[in-house]
Parts: C-alpha cells; structure tokens; sequence
C-alpha cells in the first residue's frame, strides 16, 4: 500500500478505537458513582467507623467519578483497541509471526487486566489494611477522592504492566537480543532489579514492594520456561514454525 493509504487506514482504525471508548464511556457514565463506591471499598472497609472520604476540591465530587468511568472504558475497550492494532500490523508479518504474535497480544491483554485484579484484590486490602492501623493516635484518617483515584490507577498502571514480565522476556528470545541461558544467569540481578522496581512503584510499605516484587520473579521465570518455543536457530528460522 502506498504510505497515504496507511495514513488514511491507521486514521480509521484509529477513530473506530475512539469511538469504541466513547460509547462505552457514555454506556458507563449513569454508573459513575457506583464504580467509585466500588473502588474506593478497599478502602472504606478498612476506614475507622467515624472515619470517611473527603472531597478538597469544588468540582471534585462531580468529575472524580467521571474520570474513573473515562479510564474504565479505555480498559474494558482494550481488546478492542489491540485488535485494531492487529488489524493494522498483521499484512505486514510472515505467517509464522502471526501465528507466534496473536497468541503473546492475547496473553498480554490477560496479563495486564490479572495485574489489575491481583492489585485490587489482594494488595489494596493489605495496603490499607496496614496504613489504617499504623496511624499516629488522633490523626483521623480521611482521603480525597481525587488522590484516592490517582493512587489506585497508579497502583492498577504499575501491577498491569509488571504482570508483562513474561511477554518481555519472550520478545528478548525471539528477537535474538539475548537467549535463555543468558536470562537464567542473571537472574540474581532481576530479582534485585524487581524489588527496587516495587519500591518504584509502589507505596512506601514493604508489603506492597513485595507483593509488587515477587510475582514479577515469579513472572520472569514463567517467561524463560515459555520463551523455549521462540528461540530461533541457528540459520534463523523459528523453532515454532519458520518461514
């Protein structure tokens, strides 16, 4: 295709993933104040019982859970967006690289929403479960919305894309940067480098650094086992498939 007609067919995939948000945004938005409510119950499940959250700001109360219904449809459209994406990178690949790539975006798309699920559903609760109780004696805990909402999608943002760790580390195989042998020697040091990436991150307490640090190891290692049908030989065909 000549580099116009890209432009005009990335512009249309381009305008179908904003549209996709938009109208899953505009199916979201009656809903807003119950998604707050329900992300926020982490938090208030752990609050004291005169303890509540605050709203600084004027509009606060308004937009806050608006902008939390905007970030919930550009993640529930995800699979949307990258298979748009596909759609407009796959003409370009040999057919053994479409059959090694649909699998990894697949499984990078699970990843990262399994990132968000294990942040929500077992770090948070410990985060704050810990922060609540180690509050100096007569300071009343009470968080802002709007900082609440930011720390949650930080927190969402950071677990997500740690859970790529595998992906990762199966694109350094298989585009010959480095090999498995190579990986499995450093290992100390990735251990080294996910624990100062936890504490990054993440929020300074130790438990979520390690719940942010362990599965990344744990991750890495998963991505050498399933690296081993990605590495290419020595004439550089593919062992899972050729060209």
């Amino acid at each position: 295709m000549p580099f116009i007609e890209h432009l005009i067919e990335l512009r249309s995939r381009l305008l179908r993933i904003v549209a996709v948000v938009l109208v899953a945004f505009l199916g979201l938005a009656p809903f807003a104040d119950r998604l707050y409510t329900y992300l926020a119950g982490p938090l208030l499940r752990h609050l004291p019982a005169d303890s509540t959250m605050i709203a600084i700001d004027v509009a606060s109360p308004f937009l806050t859970p608006f902008k939390l219904a905007l970030v919930v449809a550009i993640f529930a459209t995800l699979p949307v967006t990258l298979y748009q994406v596909w759609g407009f990178v796959a003409p370009g690949l040999y057919r053994h690289e479409k059959r090694l790539l649909l699998p990894l975006l697949v499984a990078s798309t699970l990843l990262f929403y399994a990132g968000a699920a294990f942040a929500y559903f077992v770090v948070l609760p410990l985060v704050f479960q810990f922060m609540t109780a180690t509050a100096p004696q007569g300071v009343a805990v009470m968080t802002d919305i709007s900082r609440y909402l930011d720390f949650i999608l930080t927190l969402f943002f950071a677990f997500g894309v740690a859970f790529e760790v595998p992906i990762a580390t199966i694109l350094l195989v298989w585009s010959g940067i480095t090999t498995r042998e190579s990986l499995a020697r450093k290992r100390p040091y990735v251990i080294v480098a996910a624990f100062v990436i936890g504490m990054l991150l993440t929020p300074p307490d130790v438990i979520s650094q390690t719940l942010l640090a362990v599965p990344m190891w744990i991750l890495y290692e998963l991505g050498l086992l399933f690296s081993r049908p990605f590495v290419p030989d020595r004439k550089g065909i593919y062992e899972a498939g050729g060209k």
